[in-house]
């Protein structure tokens, strides 16, 4: 026996947290999500889920950084003296810092110039990225060349 708390609503809304009344004409999506994206026509959805996969690479990556940052203030405690160690686990969570915010402006960017079929945006996260990489690992072979 089924009662009327098992069967799915048919009025449910399809975004969780709004209602029927906050969308956009025409848009399909809620009201909100209109005015964060900034209108336009919906994209692709291949590309929209491409984006976000890019999101959640960069967030892989922040995460990356953030975890060699704790390990290097935690674990190299017999490698590197003290200030050198502070300031590697410094530069690698300040580019996980930096990493994690600048991913989801660009994933807005990207998707609201999708969405307005304009020219992507240029990615200040490559040289960001590079840059503190390169930081790092000049610092690593500073202090390796140091003790050989």
């Amino acid at each position: 026996m089924r009662s009327s708390r098992d069967e799915p609503s048919q009025q449910a809304p399809a975004t969780p947290g709004a209602s029927t009344t906050d969308r956009a004409p025409g848009s399909g999506r809620g009201g909100r999500s209109a005015r964060i994206l900034g209108g336009g026509t919906e994209p692709d959805p291949r590309f929209t889920l491409a984006n976000e996969r890019t999101f959640l690479a960069w967030i892989r990556t922040a995460l990356a950084l953030l975890a060699g940052g704790v390990a290097v203030e935690a674990f190299t405690t017999d490698t590197f003296a003290q200030p050198v160690r502070t300031g590697l686990a410094v530069v690698l969570l300040l580019l996980a810092m930096v990493l994690a915010v600048a991913a989801g402006v660009r994933w807005l960017a990207v998707e609201r110039a999708m969405r307005q079929q304009a020219p992507l945006p240029l990615s200040i996260l490559v040289p960001v990225l590079a840059g503190g990489g390169a930081l790092v690992a000049a610092a690593f072979l500073v202090v390796v060349l140091g003790n050989a």
